[in-house]
C-alpha cells in the first residue's frame, strides 16, 4: 500500500513540475447563464464561504464486472457478497489523490487544521473566505438572485485547479454550478416550497369501481375450489398463491424482513385490518410495517386523508399477504412539507440512498456530489412543521439523534430485499443525477441485495403529458419513452400481466392490458429500451433473440444521448431492455379508506415479485447459504424456472408497443415467477 502511495505522489509531482505553465483551461465554465438567475453584485472578499472539492471516484467503470464476478450463477465467487467497508475501498479515491489535493490547499495557504478530509474520501470541505477562494482558483464570486424567488446563490463563470489534478478533481462549490450556500454575513432565505422542474403522475397504479358482474366465474372455475374460482376478476392471495405456487408462508429469519419504499403516499392501518380480515385472515389485525422513516416522514395517515391514495396499502397489503410471519419494514421518505409535494412533482431515491449509505450522501460520482437542492429535498427544512428538530413521529423512536434535523446518513442497514413501486420517465431527470443513483443500485447489489422496481404503465410511453399529451417524445410525440429507474443495469424491473375474465389460474396469463377510461384507457405493462444505459452483458443474447426472431417493425435508432427533435427513429435498439420479469398486476381486490375496489399496475408486481425472492431467502438462510442477492444473471441464464408470457403488446406513442413473445420480451420480460422451480434453482446454487 504505501509502495503504492509513494509511486502515485511521484507522478503527480512530476506532473506538476514537468511544465512550466501548472494551469490549463478552466477546470469548468459556465457557456450560458439562466435565464432565471439575475447576476448581481461580487461577493465581499472578507465572505466567509464553505468549500468542498468533489474527488472523482475510481473504478466506476468496472462496477459492472464486479458485480457479475458475484451474481453469475457460473462464477467460482457467485454469492461472496462484498462488506461495505470493501465497497467504500474499491470506489473511493486513492489516498494519494487525497494527499495531493491537501498539498495544494495547504501550498495556497489553506491551513491543514481547517481542511476535513470526509471519511469516504470523495470530498474535502473547509472554510476559506472570498478573498482566498478566488486567489485558490483564479476566478471571482458573485452573488446570484432568482428573478421569481428570494432564493440567493453564490457562482463564478469559471475556475481553475492545477493541471496534474484535474482528472482527480471533479468539481468544486461554489463554482460554476450556482450553488445556495448561508453565507456568515449575508440572509439567505429559501422559499417554503419546494419548486420541481419535472412532473410526476399519480402513484403510479390505478383503482377502478367494478364494472359489471364481479361476481362472475367461467365454466372451467367451478372444479376448482371456492377461493379460487373468481380469479379472473377478483385477484387474491389464495389467487396469486395458486398462480405460481407460492406455499403457504412458515418460516421468519430474524434480518430477513422485506423492504418497500414509499414516498408521497401514506398507509392506512384500518385499511391493513379489512384486507387482513377479508382476504388475508391469517394475518393478525394490527400487523404493521417496521417503521424506517426517512428525514422527518410521518408512519401512515388516517383514512380519507388527501395523502392516503392506496399506493402504500396495496404495497403492504401484498407483502404481508405472501411473506407472513415474516415482517415487512416500510421506508417511508421525507417530511410533511416536502412529501405532499412529491406527488405532484418527481420521483426521489437520494434520501432514501442516503439514509442506507452514509458515503451516498456526499461522494461525488458522473460530476454529482450529494443531493441536488434543485431537485431533492433540503434538510434541515426551514418551513413550518418542516424536518428541524430531529423528533419523531414514533414515540419509542423519540429521539434526538439527528440533530437540528439535518438529513439522515447511513442509519438503517438496508433490508435484503427491496421493493419500490415508483418511477418515470429516464428523461425527467438530468443524465448524470440518474446514473450516480444507478451506481448506488450496482453498490448495494454488490452487497448482495435485491432491489426491485414497477416497471410502470404507459407501455411504450409515459403517463400523459410527460413529454407530449401522449406521454411520448419527439415533435409528433411518436419517439417510445423509456423508465426510470427501470432503465438500471442493476435493478430487476418487474411488468404486469394479468387473467382474463373468462381464465382460471389453470391459464397462461397476459400482458396487463386493460381500459380504466380517461388518461389510462391503455394502462399497460411498460418495457422498452434506455436511452441511457447500454444492455449489461447477462441480457444481451435474449435481447437479440428477440429483435431477430420478432423484428418490431418500427424504425430505430442507435445511440446514446439521442437527440429525439431530429432523429427519424423511435426506439433504442441498442438500449438496455426492460422489464426482467413480471408478476400479476391486475384486479387485485384491497381496501383503500374504508372502500373495497379492484386495483391495476405494475405496482403490484413488484412486491409480488419481491415477496417469492423473501421466501426463497428463506429458504436459503435455513440451509446456511446467502441471500439471492442481484437475480438478473441467473434468472436470464435460467430462464426456464419462470413462466413464459407469449400473449399481448404494451401499446403506446400511437403504435401497438412491444408485442410478448417466446423468451424475453420488452413487455414482460422473461415471465412470471414459478415458485418451485425458482425455489430449486437456487437452492442449488451455493
Amino acid at each position: 500500500m504505501f509502495h503504492s502511495l509513494l509511486l502515485l505522489l511521484t507522478a503527480l509531482a512530476g506532473l506538476s513540475s514537468s511544465s512550466p505553465t501548472p494551469w490549463e483551461a478552466p477546470h469548468e465554465q459556465r457557456h450560458a447563464s439562466s435565464s432565471d438567475w439575475i447576476k448581481r453584485a461580487r461577493v465581499d472578499g472578507d465572505t466567509l464561504l464553505p468549500m468542498k472539492v468533489a474527488l472523482t471516484q475510481t473504478n466506476l467503470e468496472k462496477g459492472h464486472d464486479y458485480l457479475m464476478q458475484i451474481s453469475d450463477p457460473q462464477s467460482p465467487k457467485y454469492g461472496k457478497y462484498w462488506t461495505p467497508n470493501e465497497v467504500h475501498e474499491a470506489f473511493a479515491p486513492t489516498d494519494g489523490v487525497v494527499t495531493a489535493v491537501k498539498q495544494w490547499l495547504t501550498s495556497a495557504g489553506i491551513e491543514s487544521s481547517r481542511i476535513i478530509d470526509y471519511e469516504n474520501k470523495g470530498w474535502l470541505a473547509f472554510d476559506a473566505t472570498a478573498k482566498e477562494a478566488e486567489t485558490l482558483l483564479r476566478t471571482e464570486f458573485y452573488e446570484h438572485e432568482h428573478k421569481h424567488s428570494s432564493k440567493i446563490r453564490i457562482g463564478c463563470s469559471s475556475y481553475h485547479v492545477p493541471r496534474h489534478l484535474q482528472s482527480h478533481v471533479d468539481y468544486i462549490t461554489p463554482g460554476v454550478k450556482l450553488t445556495p450556500v448561508v453565507k456568515r454575513n449575508i440572509k439567505v432565505k429559501r422559499a417554503s416550497s419546494l419548486a420541481h422542474k419535472f412532473p410526476k403522475p399519480p402513484a403510479r397504479m390505478i383503482h377502478a369501481w367494478s364494472g359489471g358482474d364481479m361476481s362472475w366465474k367461467p365454466q372451467a372455475a367451478y372444479g376448482l375450489p371456492p377461493d379460487l374460482q373468481g380469479c379472473g376478476l377478483n385477484i387474491t392471495p389464495p389467487c396469486i398463491k395458486a398462480l405460481y405456487h407460492i406455499p403457504n408462508a412458515t418460516k421468519a429469519s430474524p434480518g430477513n424482513s422485506l423492504g418497500l419504499y414509499e414516498q408521497g403516499d401514506y398507509f392506512n392501518k384500518q385499511d391493513l385490518d379489512l384486507f387482513y380480515a377479508q382476504y388475508a385472515p391469517y394475518v393478525p389485525q394490527g400487523t404493521y410495517p417496521i417503521p424506517a422513516l426517512v428525514d422527518g416522514a410521518a408512519y401512515g395517515m388516517p383514512q380519507n386523508s388527501s395523502e392516503v391514495t392506496g399506493e402504500s396499502d396495496i404495497d403492504i397489503d401484498m407483502a404481508y399477504s405472501l411473506i407472513y410471519p415474516q415482517t415487512v419494514t416500510l421506508y417511508q421518505v421525507d417530511d410533511q412539507i416536502y412529501e405532499p409535494q412529491e406527488i405532484a412533482t418527481t420521483n426521489l431515491f437520494n434520501t432514501f440512498l442516503d439514509a442506507l449509505d452514509g458515503s451516498y450522501c456526499n461522494y461525488t460520482a458522473y460530476g454529482e456530489t450529494g443531493d441536488d437542492p434543485s431537485i431533492d429535498p433540503v434538510y434541515p427544512d426551514p418551513a413550518p412543521g418542516g424536518y428541524k428538530d430531529g423528533y419523531s413521529r414514533i414515540p419509542y423512536l423519540r429521539l434526538a439523534y439527528w440533530g437540528a434535523g439535518q438529513r439522515q446518513c447511513g442509519v438503517y442497514k438496508p433490508t435484503n430485499v427491496i421493493s419500490a413501486s415508483y418511477g418515470q420517465a429516464e428523461h425527467d431527470l438530468p443524465i448524470n443525477y440518474s446514473k450516480r443513483q444507478c451506481n448506488e443500485f450496482m453498490k448495494l447489489a454488490l452487497q448482495g441485495h435485491s432491489i426491485l422496481v414497477a416497471s410502470g404503465d404507459y407501455g411504450v410511453g409515459s403517463f400523459p403529458n410527460d413529454g407530449a399529451a401522449n406521454g411520448c417524445l419527439g415533435p409528433q410525440a411518436t419517439i417510445f419513452n423509456p423508465q426510470y429507474p427501470s432503465n438500471c443495469p442493476y435493478i430487476t424491473s418487474v411488468g404486469g400481466t394479468l387473467l382474463y375474465g373468462n381464465q382460471t389460474v389453470l391459464d397462461r396469463e397476459s400482458v396487463m392490458h386493460v381500459n380504466l377510461s380517461g388518461t389510462a384507457q391503455n394502462f399497460t405493462s411498460a418495457g422498452g429500451f434506455s436511452n441511457y444505459y447500454g444492455q449489461p452483458s447477462y441480457q444481451k443474447a435474449a435481447v437479440a433473440r428477440y429483435l431477430n426472431e420478432n423484428n418490431p417493425p418500427y424504425p430505430y435508432y442507435e445511440e446514446f444521448g439521442v437527440n429525439t427533435n431530429t432523429t427519424k427513429g423511435i426506439y433504442n435498439r441498442i438500449g438496455r431492455g426492460y422489464p426482467d420479469v413480471a408478476a400479476n398486476g391486475a384486479n387485485f381486490r384491497a381496501y383503500t379508506n374504508g372502500i373495497d375496489e379492484h386495483w391495476y399496475g405494475s405496482s403490484l408486481a413488484s412486491p409480488l415479485f419481491a415477496s417469492v425472492l423473501t421466501l426463497i431467502n428463506e429458504e436459503r438462510f435455513a440451509a446456511n447459504k446467502t441471500p439471492v442477492g442481484f437475480v438478473n444473471p441467473v434468472l436470464y441464464a435460467h430462464p426456464e424456472v419462470l413462466n413464459d408470457i407469449v400473449n399481448g403488446t404494451n401499446v403506446g406513442c400511437g403504435t401497438e408497443g412491444f408485442h410478448a413473445a417466446a423468451g424475453w420480451d420488452p413487455a414482460t420480460g422473461l415471465g412470471t415467477p414459478n415458485y418451485p422451480r425458482m425455489l430449486e434453482l437456487f437452492m442449488r446454487l451455493p
